[in-house]
């Protein structure tokens, strides 16, 4: 499959440890930084946290409705699709995730990742 072609025209940093902005519901985390062209987030979950008890109450949608692009920098996560297909992702997986799910933190240790689609959207208040 053929990638189009992308042209980052600015030589540009900023640190997710200064973000543009941040969303913070339950146990979550969000460090939104704004690029020229790109937002990327650095997401961070605690223990025990799941979309549908901890994000669901802030987007009032039934499952997540965002499509995810990313990396696991560390912690693990489990997606179940609404049709029922689950995956656990670890550090140092990328992954792809459509809309329709719900996912949670497994174990004791919190998960963080860093994303390169859905930062613009995830956990932003309807």
């Amino acid at each position: 499959m053929a990638e189009a072609p992308m042209n980052v025209t600015k030589l540009e940093s900023k640190s997710h440890n200064d973000p543009d902005e941040v969303r913070s519901p339950a146990k979550t985390r969000v460090e939104v930084v704004r690029l020229p062209g790109y937002t990327i987030g650095r997401l961070n979950m605690e223990p025990g946290w799941k979309w549908s008890e901890c994000v669901k109450p802030v987007v009032k949608t039934e499952s997540c409705q965002v499509s995810h692009v990313g990396y696991v920098v560390s912690g693990t996560i489990t997606v179940r699709m609404n049709d029922g297909t689950q995956k656990t992702f670890e550090a140092g997986t990328s992954y792809t995730i459509p809309p329709g799910h719900d996912a949670w933190v497994e174990g004791n240790q919190p998960f963080q990742c860093i994303e390169v689609l859905s930062a613009e959207q995830y956990a932003k208040p309807a």
